[in-house]
């Protein structure tokens, strides 16, 4: 049943009306006529109806009490994530060193409170701080009385403040020092005892790109991991110790050369954490000759990537070696891993020959899908296989401007299935000298997990070595073998790509924001291992 407003000779009546079917047809019948409407209005009679057949009726009386005002106004809040961070928070002595640190100084504000609030939110949702001042409206976190928003940005200046004259013995060619290391510096010394030793250092670098008016003192134009080079952009760098807790982060120019970052990262972590003794581990991307000369010269023990494919001496020489490998299987995810390793001298250098069986076995899989897929595109034309680089590879010119499949590279290519070399001054053996390279995941993780935080979107492309590189474009070779049709110059494709990965921020990274999210990069990081480490995740919804 239902009302009908009926209009006859020029009035409008009020009735109610039942729908019934008789066989294939619907049908209405008229209930009652209740009087003309205007009349029913004015009155009130119509009211006083339907609040009386409202009283049958739970959420018709719901809707009734809100709209007179005569409901009880409630609030709900989560509760949880402040309880469960705010413990790691103390455990992991961030909140005594931030308080410390602050009370030096008369802000007036629970600056410390800010801070957490802050790494809080980018814990769960990321964003820019105006959203963290939003967002914290529906959880109960502690301390944050009277906080605004523009204590939030005094807060994120203070993190990113450069230090005094007399306290800038340390820094590094590339940035000055500000108080976001004498925070790291702090958080070390706490968690520091007898015989805590950091034997063992990950380094690794990624780019961090501006939008709109950011990046005034890092901001420059460079390579950018992200694949945006038409914006300005900032390197940050992380160290993390074997433990996979973050030790400290770094921040540079954005033209700055990779390679010539590590020897003064390792200067600086000396003389900040009055480290004696220490073992580098590296990306291939980090290392030079002259890197490595320079850790030589300080007797510096290292474990670092080697590029396989361009290093003569490697391709040439330690690859063809006959001395036999020494497995080992791992579980990784529920599944083994079968891996072998075995270590090679040349000219008093010692490298170590590493191999994933899993992979060598992908490898030759995605070479005979793209050999297949060359065979059938030469056979309608090889005009568009010119400006490949990757296609080049397993081709061989037969007469001018024309192609073969080359037998001999094919061959050739066969050596490098599965294998990432590297090179050594320690004594481990191999197996362990492998599986300390293999950590190097942990920083990849801190990467992932801060670039996700620290943008508002997945814009991440991780810095990959040489040979991850190429087996991502073999994998992509067949799909892009049937599109060969469409040939781009090179400026088009960069533009096309460009065009491709641009996509629009919901924040802008200005200076000290910039410089807030390296400074709490660390401690986010901190937070994220001791999570993943322990049972928490049961309670706790990201």
């Amino acid at each position: 049943m239902y009302f009908r407003r009926k209009t006859s000779a020029g009035r409008a009546y009020l009735q109610i009306v039942e729908s019934r079917r008789d066989g294939d047809q619907v049908r209405q019948q008229v209930i009652a006529t209740l009087g003309r409407y205007e009349e029913l209005q004015a009155s009130g009679q119509l009211e006083r109806l339907l609040r009386s057949g409202a009283r049958f009726s739970a959420k018709a009386m719901v809707l009734s009490a809100a709209q007179e005002e005569a409901t009880l106004k409630i609030a709900s809040r989560r509760i949880g994530p402040a309880l469960l961070f705010e413990r790691l928070w103390e455990e992991t002595g961030c909140r005594k060193v931030i308080e410390e640190l602050a009370g030096a100084r008369k802000h007036g504000i629970a600056l410390e409170r800010a801070i957490f609030l802050t790494v809080l939110h980018r814990l769960f949702v990321s964003g820019s701080d105006r959203a963290a001042d939003r967002w914290r409206e529906d959880y109960q976190i502690g301390g944050l009385e009277g906080l605004t928003l523009h204590h939030l940005y005094r807060a994120m200046a203070w993190l990113g403040e450069e230090l005094p004259a007399k306290e800038q013995d340390g820094r590094t060619p590339f940035a000055p020092r500000c108080t976001k290391d004498v925070v790291e510096e702090r958080l070390f010394s706490h968690r520091r005892d007898l015989f805590t030793r950091l034997d063992l250092v990950f380094m690794d670098t990624t780019s961090l790109y501006f939008e709109g008016a950011g990046g005034q003192t890092l901001g420059r134009h460079g390579f950018s991991k992200d694949h945006r080079p038409d914006l300005r952009q900032m390197i940050l760098a992380v160290l993390i110790d074997g433990d996979g807790r973050p030790i400290c982060s770094e921040m540079w120019p954005g033209n700055t050369a990779d390679v010539t970052t590590l020897i003064p990262i390792i200067d600086r972590l000396n003389r900040r954490f009055a480290i004696a003794r220490v073992c580098v581990i590296a990306d291939r991307g980090l290392i030079s000759a002259e890197t490595l000369a320079e850790l030589e010269a300080r007797r510096l023990l290292y474990i670092l990537g080697v590029r396989e494919r361009s290093d003569k001496l490697v391709r040439e020489l330690v690859l063809d070696d006959s001395t036999p490998f020494v497995p080992l299987v791992m579980t990784k995810r529920g599944r083994e891993i079968d891996y072998e390793a075995k270590a090679v001298v040349l000219a008093s250098r010692r490298y170590i020959v590493c191999r994933n069986l899993q992979e060598a076995a992908k490898d030759a899989a995605d070479r005979a899908a793209i050999l297949a897929a060359l065979e059938r595109t030469l056979k309608r034309g090889d005009k568009a296989l010119i400006g490949n680089t990757g296609y080049r590879r397993y081709l061989k010119t037969i007469r001018d401007q024309h192609f073969a499949i080359d037998p001999d590279k094919v061959e050739d290519e066969k050596r490098f299935d599965g294998i990432f070399v590297l090179r050594t001054n320690t004594d481990l053996n191999p197996l362990e000298a492998m599986l300390c390279y293999k950590q190097l995941w942990t920083v990849e993780q801190t990467f992932r997990t801060a670039k996700r935080r620290l943008m508002a979107g997945n814009h991440r492309r991780s810095r990959c070595a040489d040979r991850d590189r190429d087996r991502a474009r073999r994998q992509a070779l067949p799909a892009a073998l049937r599109a060969t049709a469409c040939r781009q110059s090179r400026a088009a494709r960069r533009r096309r790509r460009a065009a491709a990965d641009r996509a629009p921020s919901r924040h802008r990274l200005t200076r000290s924001k910039m410089s807030c999210h390296a400074a709490v990069a660390a401690l986010i990081a901190i937070a994220d291992q001791l999570l993943s480490k322990s049972n928490c995740r049961r309670w706790v919804k990201v």
